[in-house]
């Protein structure tokens, strides 16, 4: 008989980092009988879908009401999934309102609860690491200081690295990445600009809008200006096709794989979010923005008090290394003076990049997925009564 598992990864990113865990397991011959939450990846390597990442992974006060009867219908299921598998342990990946809501009901049932990739609680509703300490057995960080918050605050926690680490990119000589561009008909005078207006939807309905303003008064700014629309895994190209229409000034839309496309790119409009640290490990200079609506950015503005910066990349070095406007202050005018300085001022431009470079050292070493194999062993076995 198999041993069974409950995975949790209703976001692009985690699923993407779950999918790399259950082929892990694959390759060592391990046969895992793996359900719960996670994408169309994961379910052709033979994991039992409960609820999809790409329909879950909503953000926003208004977003959760609308898809609410989806999240309490798939969390119900999950419960009733788990009372007829048993599994040895459940791993939890970021989305934390949910999951920390299973993992009190997990514990009632005597499952034992793994968390990799940790709430922001160092940030933000910093509370909240007393239900973590009550019903959460182990939580795998993906930063340094979380390990040292967690055990400071009485909670079993292993640092294991970033596993955005392995999936960087051979770096590429100057000729292929001049052969890369061509293939997208990219001339050696443009400068690209890539747009990533984020992996939901309704971040998309937030940031899209803007982020074409704002690309079409930068090239109005420098005809030398190519924009190019980076379609996130989650989104589908044509879908997003439909919804921009027609704009005033030519618009490439591509979907490879995001570190890929990221690598074509000069300069990046980045909605925050795990995209931020993909393009600061590529060392593009980036501006961070976020919008949403105006009541969740309110409460927004009244819980994170811990940091004053809301982009991964100046999180990881507790200073701002480059731009990151919030709401009304994410305007195209704004967002064209910002990016138009990495354009235009070569100094600026080498600054930056100077800064993410530092990003990497940070995250500790490449092999983050191996790591949490390993650390998962303890819960493949029985625990004793």
């Amino acid at each position: 008989m198999k041993d069974s598992c409950l995975i949790i990864a209703a976001e692009a990113s985690s699923s993407l980092y779950a999918q790399r865990l259950l082929e892990h397991w694959k390759s060592e011959g391990r046969e895992v009988e793996a359900f719960g939450v996670g994408s169309r990846e994961m379910e052709r390597l033979g994991f039992f879908c409960i609820g999809r990442s790409e329909e879950m992974a909503v953000v926003g006060l208004q977003e959760v009401v609308k898809h609410f009867p989806l999240i309490r219908r798939t969390f119900h299921q999950i419960l009733e999934e788990c009372e007829m598998r048993k599994p040895k342990f459940a791993l939890l990946l970021d989305y934390p309102d949910f999951n920390l809501r299973l993992a009190k009901e997990l514990k009632k049932r005597g499952i034992r609860v793994v968390y990799y990739i940790s709430p922001q609680v160092w940030a933000w509703r910093t509370g909240r690491v007393k239900l973590i300490r009550k019903v959460v057995d182990h939580m795998l960080v993906l930063f340094p200081f979380e390990e040292k918050f967690y055990r400071e605050h009485d909670v079993k926690a292993d640092f294991v690295g970033h596993p955005l680490l392995d999936e960087l990119p051979a770096e590429q000589s100057p000729s292929d990445l001049k052969a890369r561009r061509q293939k997208f008909g990219i001339g050696d005078n443009e400068v690209v600009l890539g747009l990533m207006p984020g992996s939901r939807w309704s971040e998309i309905n937030h940031h899209l809008e803007t982020m074409l303003e704002t690309a079409e008064l930068m090239v109005k700014r420098n005809p030398r200006i190519r924009p190019i629309l980076l379609v996130a895994p989650s989104l589908d190209r044509n879908e997003l096709r439909l919804k921009i229409g027609d704009v005033n000034f030519p618009l490439q839309i591509i979907k490879e794989a995001p570190l890929d496309m990221i690598s074509l790119t000069d300069v990046i409009l980045v909605a925050s979010g795990t995209a931020t640290l993909m393009v600061g490990l590529m060392g593009k200079p980036m501006v961070i923005m976020y919008r949403m609506n105006s009541m969740t950015a309110w409460l927004a503005k009244k819980l994170v008090t811990k940091t004053p910066f809301f982009g991964m990349a100046n999180l990881i070095m507790n200073r701002q290394i480059v731009p990151e406007l919030f709401q009304d202050d994410a305007n195209p005018k704004r967002l064209t003076e910002e990016l138009s300085k990495f354009v235009e001022d070569d100094q600026e431009r080498a600054r930056v990049i100077a800064d993410l470079a530092q990003i990497k050292d940070q995250l500790g070493s490449k092999g983050a997925t191996l790591k949490v194999a390993e650390l998962l062993k303890e819960y493949w076995v029985e625990q004793p009564v």
